[in-house]
């Protein structure tokens, strides 16, 4: 059993010891003071600051300078390996700089270039970015408001997805923390040594969990007949339609578009699709779920059927899902969280389906859908709320890891109206600080997959939102019947 940290306040419970280096690069007297003090939280949580990088070191932390690009060849991205000797790729960390006049210039920019209609794509000429850039940081803005633009930028200057990002003169007044779903947490500074932990622990938190997108191939393949006889492939193709007239997901990003680099390799895919779903197929007892977006681009509005996998468990050792392949596919594998997709079903009941003559034990979850969305509002009497655990909404992980499935799968198993199938609600959802919201349907007789999901945003009992809490939350009630969100982070 690997070794364990000892918090005396709230963190997760899988929190365990880092080894982690510095490897400086462009620097200001801030970023200096702030790595020293940012190492020295560290070592009192109990990790190990190592001289140099080596086999074991988990995460390598570096810096950058704020709004001008970084050459390819300097980025340790592409030259940790070959710098250090390494045979692996450790987590790395670039340390950025701003001062509050040019932070807040930046974000005023992108907030009139948002307003623009028809946009301008001058107003989204950064140095060191492609032409083609203005398409994905005007739709990443569109989604999650000027920050997240500015993210886009930040991380596609450094060549680097895991930022952390300092506001401040001569000392930093507060911190952000980008990553790849585009999480922007903001950490104010009260006291020094509290700050520095927070940023600490929030970093070994997210290094101390791992990914569990290792799937297993299993079986025969499912013969082309079978799966044309099926009708759930094409109402997975319906309901992406539906999400897609809704613009609930966004259009894959893909880092040509941001910047001219080499091949990143297995540092990061090529490109990014957010989210996923999945439903239930009862003839082979596992979900259809839509493909990594990582393998190649998935248009999640306008899928076909190689745009589907199958998924029909979980590995014994937890690494990865259980695939099934379909018979003259491309079978590319299935989205980063087909775990959770699959794992939340365990701790809830069966039912029985029962379908032309025929019945079948099937999950009382019968569709997920999972996106980098969040929710409003939503009705108690037909959508019900599951939040997340306390530590994951002050010390969010990242997607497609054990951990972030672990939690859903937990938040799930408190569901009420899962628990209890006769339950009047139908549909019911979780929300992932600085990630997105998680929902699943129910089964009705009446219904496609998905249909519930689509008609109750229509009607206002699942109000979707752009903007993502970064932090604790809560849903009050209000004179409209319904419960609105309350971000506790930025009341």
């Amino acid at each position: 059993m690997s070794q364990r940290l000892s918090i005396p306040f709230l963190i997760h419970d899988w929190l365990k010891p880092v080894r982690l280096s510095f490897a400086p690069g462009p620097q200001t007297p801030l970023l200096e003071a702030a790595t020293n003090d940012l190492l020295a939280a560290f070592r009192a949580l109990g990790h190990t600051v190592q001289e140099q990088p080596d086999s074991q070191t988990d995460l390598l932390l570096t810096t950058a300078p704020f709004l001008r690009p970084l050459n390819w060849r300097e980025a340790l991205l592409f030259t940790v390996r070959r710098r250090f000797g390494l045979s692996h790729t450790p987590a790395i960390l670039t340390l950025l700089h701003a001062r509050p006049a040019e932070w807040q210039q930046v974000l005023d920019r992108v907030a009139h270039a948002l307003l623009k209609d028809p946009p301008d794509p001058a107003d989204w000429s950064f140095e060191g970015l492609t032409p083609n850039a203005f398409e994905t940081l005007l739709e990443q803005g569109r989604r999650g408001g000027p920050i997240l633009s500015v993210e886009r930028v930040l991380q596609a200057q450094s060549k680097c997805i895991r930022l952390l990002l300092f506001v401040g003169e001569e000392l930093p007044e507060e911190a952000y923390v980008f990553d790849l779903v585009g999480a922007h947490p903001r950490l104010r500074l009260v006291e020094r040594e509290a700050f520095y932990r927070e940023i600490a622990l929030r970093l070994a938190t997210v290094i101390g969990t791992s990914e569990v997108t290792d799937h297993q191939v299993v079986g025969d393949p499912i013969p082309a007949n079978l799966w044309r006889s099926l009708e759930t492939p094409r109402q997975m193709r319906e309901a992406a339609r539906q999400f897609g007239k809704r613009g609930f997901f966004t259009p894959t990003v893909k880092i040509a578009n941001l910047v001219a680099v080499p091949s990143v390799g297995k540092a990061v895919a090529d490109q990014y699709s957010e989210g996923c779903f999945a439903t239930w197929e009862p003839r082979l007892s596992g979900l259809i779920a839509t493909i990594t977006g990582s393998a190649r681009p998935v248009d999640k509005d306008n899928i076909t059927d190689d745009d589907l996998a199958v998924i029909v468990g979980v590995r014994e050792d937890g690494r990865g899902a259980k695939v099934r392949q379909v018979e003259g596919h491309r079978n590319d594998p299935p989205s980063s969280e087909a775990v959770e997709m699959i794992w939340l079903d365990q701790p809830l009941p069966t039912i029985s389906l029962s379908q032309n003559e025929h019945s079948w034990p099937v999950p009382v979850t019968r569709s997920k859908l999972h996106g980098h969305r969040s929710v409003a509002a939503y009705h108690p009497d037909f959508v019900e709320y599951i939040p997340m655990a306390a530590p994951f909404q002050h010390y969010p992980v990242s997607c497609a890891t054990e951990a972030q499935a672990h939690g859903i799968c937990q938040a799930f198993s408190q569901a009420v109206c899962l628990r209890n199938p006769q339950d009047a609600r139908q549909v019911a959802f979780t929300i992932l600080p600085g990630h997105g919201v998680v929902i699943v349907e129910k089964w009705h007789p009446a219904k496609a997959p998905f249909q519930l999901i689509w008609e109750y945003m229509d009607s206002g009992y699942l109000e979707i939102a752009s903007a993502v809490p970064q932090g604790p939350l809560a849903y009050l009630p209000g004179p409209d019947g319904r419960h609105h969100l309350q971000d506790l982070m930025n009341p």
